[in-house]
């Protein structure tokens, strides 16, 4: 695979990348760059992770070693699971599961904690530093990173250490590239200010578009209006059965204008679910309204859904169809290994119970 090839692969889906002479230097400077991406373990995981699964794949198999970084004390700064770091480290071994039945390659991923590496002294040095050449007010305003207000952090000054911490993170593994949804952009670009003003190696930001919620998108902001899984009526959780996706493809939010198009979250799971991972997509539909129907790309599924051939009702009906096959190797893993999964339900049944 030549350079051109490997940046296309990286760059499939992304809604930015900062920038793109340093990721084509990168790629053509080294057969095996790093990047990582890091999360909260903090619940159930919805179908952003779908997405997030590719794009692992995607760099994997552009010849990148991608660690996956379980956060646990930034979740335990942040409160959640209780703030209880023996839950908050269960919900990583789940979320382990899940990335493996997502089909992300085991011999080609190293999953980290945070846990691992805030014992060492070089860590805590590597935060002072980053934190000498941060503003107090920059911090404040990456705070969004966490779903946290700037004025939140007169409630809990530990949650001023969270944007350093990220930072640091990235500073430590050594990472080549830090991966995340776009709501982690304030991280990156305070992690690459410190690396200018310190001299230090600075990471490339790749960043993937957030699924809207199935009430609806907002262009104005996607992080606000993003897929949640604090919310379950308007987000896909990779657990649900068919009749659950049927359900809430049901409600969901699906304007026939092209004008809202990213605003329209059964259109935005076609482009960055079932089209990346099935190649094409099918729509069963009865005769009389024309018959079963295939589509080999996205722009075509558009083009007939915005000329009012293809009718909404028959739109959701081929997502829930299409989704619940993706979900089908997601259930047939958990089937065989649950224990992970149930121990999570147990901890949020235990902290539902403490409410």
């Amino acid at each position: 695979m030549n350079v051109d090839e490997r940046l296309a692969l990286v760059k499939r889906n992304t809604e930015e990348v900062v920038t793109d002479d340093e990721l084509r230097a990168l790629l053509t400077e080294k057969e095996e760059p790093t990047a990582y991406i890091g999360f909260e373990p903090s619940g159930l995981v919805h179908l952003g992770w779908v997405l997030v699964a590719q794009k692992i794949k995607d760099l994997t198999d552009a010849g990148f070693k991608v660690t996956i970084f379980w956060a646990d004390w930034h979740a335990y700064i942040n409160d959640k699971l209780g703030g209880d770091l023996a839950n908050i480290q269960a919900c990583a071994r789940y979320m382990e599961d899940c990335f493996l039945a997502l089909g992300v390659p085991a011999d080609k991923v190293q999953f980290r904690y945070a846990s691992q590496m805030v014992s060492e002294v070089q860590y805590w040095e590597t935060v002072i530093k980053v934190a000498k050449v941060t503003s107090l007010s920059r911090v404040k305003r990456a705070m969004t990173i966490m779903g946290r207000s700037e004025d939140e952090a007169e409630v809990d000054s530990s949650k001023m250490f969270y944007p350093i911490l990220q930072a640091t993170d990235i500073f430590c593994m050594g990472m080549d590239v830090a991966y995340a949804g776009l709501d982690q952009r304030r991280a990156h670009m305070l992690a690459r200010d410190a690396a200018d003003k310190l001299g230090w190696k600075k990471p490339i930001a790749l960043h993937t578009p957030l699924l809207p919620g199935l009430k609806g998108g907002n262009r104005m902001d996607p992080v606000e209006s993003k897929m949640s899984k604090s919310d379950p009526n308007g987000s896909v959780r990779i657990h649900d059965t068919r009749d659950e996706i049927a359900a809430k493809m049901k409600k969901a939010y699906c304007p026939p204008e092209r004008e809202a198009e990213a605003e329209n979250p059964v259109l935005m799971l076609c482009k960055y679910i079932l089209f990346p991972r099935n190649g094409s997509m099918h729509i069963e539909r009865p005769e009389k309204y024309g018959g079963p129907v295939d589509y080999a790309t996205y722009e075509d599924l558009c083009e007939a859904y915005f000329s009012g051939s293809l009718s909404p009702m028959d739109l959701k009906s081929g997502v829930t169809d299409g989704l619940a096959e993706t979900l089908r190797p997601v259930r047939e893993y958990f089937d065989a290994k649950p224990e992970n999964y149930q121990a999570l339900l147990k901890v949020l049944e235990g902290i539902k119970k403490l409410r």
